[in-house]
């Protein structure tokens, strides 16, 4: 039963707390609750239906599919979040205003609430994904007994979901005017994480071979299955071992989305 709740725990804080950070960066819009709670009903039903059909997606692609069906997902979600890191940067604060001020305006925040309402239901799709794909490989030939597998993703679910709660309370009293650079740097971080996460899946799955060795090991400092080292992972995407393609991945995810930014904000004061 620990374990279950353990890898249930892990994987719904990552969603909880991504789906919190994107709550409160995007607090003050009009109906952001409507587009992300679309995002994690649609993720639902779509780890409902990966694990109804798990099997014979892992029979795909030579055996490939499950590895890229995680790609895949990690891709788009990269994109949307990207999207969003360039849009905010030069709309967040002028689209609040005007939402406060219209507050009947369906319009407001649209261009980046669609991206994230994907973006949150890929989220919760990958995470369910990775459950159903655990639990089934923890399971198999295990001797606990149904109700107690029950519990514990029961206590995972409820932990995870309560953690990202609190994360969303605590970004909520920041003040206004640092309010916004708080949750920007922290969702341009989590696109760095999900492209590390990119990177790892491409290496895992065999389609990517170069500078898949890890650039070292902090697993005696910080074990990446200890509480802490599972709030790092969901809150910073940490690795103990981190190849260079991960490594790579994050921080040219990074620098990149940092500097398309802040061009697409000059190119706008300019307009």
């Amino acid at each position: 039963m620990f374990a279950t709740a353990l890898i249930v725990f892990r994987e719904t804080l990552e969603a909880a707390l991504f789906i919190g950070i994107i709550a409160a960066s995007t607090r003050g819009l009009f109906r952001r609750t409507h587009w992300l709670s679309i995002g994690v009903i649609a993720g639902c039903f779509g780890a409902v239906g990966v694990a109804l059909t798990i099997e014979r997606i892992s029979t795909l692609g030579e055996g490939l599919g499950q590895d890229f069906l995680n790609i895949g997902i990690i891709s788009i979600a990269l994109l949307m979040l990207t999207w969003h890191c360039v849009w905010v940067s030069t709309h967040s604060q002028e689209t609040i205003k005007t939402a406060k001020r219209l507050g009947n305006s369906a319009n407001s925040g649209l261009n980046s609430l669609w991206a994230l309402s994907i973006a949150v239901a890929l989220a919760v799709l990958r995470e369910g994904t990775e459950v159903v794909v655990f639990i089934s490989g923890f399971t198999s030939g295990s001797v606990q007994s149904v109700a107690s597998m029950l519990i514990g993703v029961v206590l995972g679910l409820v932990s995870g979901v309560i953690c990202g709660v609190l994360i969303y309370a605590g970004l909520s009293k920041i003040r206004t005017q640092h309010f916004f650079t708080v949750t920007n740097i922290w969702v341009l971080i989590m696109a760095g994480a999900l492209a590390a996460h990119l990177a790892k899946a491409l290496t895992q799955s065999g389609l990517v071979q170069r500078w898949a060795d890890p650039l070292w090991d902090t697993s005696s400092i910080l074990s990446i299955d200890s509480p802490l080292g599972t709030l790092f992972r969901a809150l910073l995407g940490y690795d103990a071992s981190p190849s260079g393609l991960q490594v790579l991945f994050y921080m040219g995810t990074i620098i990149f989305i940092s500097c398309a930014a802040q061009q697409v904000k000059r190119l706008t004061q300019k307009s």
